[in-house]
């Protein structure tokens, strides 16, 4: 089990995400905050924000909190909302939305850009 959330698998799930970014090794879903350069659009990138154990006093923590952001990008604004809401339907069930922190075009690329704040908690292997 990794330490970070399966973010790209989880999208990899998504029909509704596949149909836009793609599927398998070749989705168009990037790690890090960002993608390639001249990388076909629409994508998604996504980032660890933060994380912290959950601590006890009495053992070791069975399970992290990790926050991460989800950024989708497309050329068009339909096509962003239908990305974003695509992502958000497809992370839900597994983490708890905390906010969209930016709705916006990029000046020089004039892609558009939604970001999505989700708080994914992820049990540990037990010892």
């Amino acid at each position: 089990m990794s330490m970070l959330p399966p973010v790209f698998q989880t999208l990899l799930a998504s029909p509704a995400v596949t149909a836009i970014v793609g599927s398998g090794l070749g989705a168009r879903i990037y790690r890090h905050s960002s993608a390639p350069q001249d990388t076909t659009q629409p994508y998604i990138t996504w980032f660890l924000v933060s994380g912290a154990p959950e601590n006890t006093l009495s053992e070791l923590p069975s399970i992290d909190r990790m926050s991460i952001q989800v950024d989708c990008w497309s050329l068009s604004d339909q096509g962003i909302e239908d990305m974003a809401t695509a992502v958000r339907d497809a992370i839900e069930p597994y983490a708890h939305m905390l906010s969209v922190p930016v709705d916006s075009q990029e000046p020089d690329t004039k892609l558009y850009r939604i970001s999505l704040q989700f708080d994914w908690w992820q049990s540990r292997p037990g010892p």
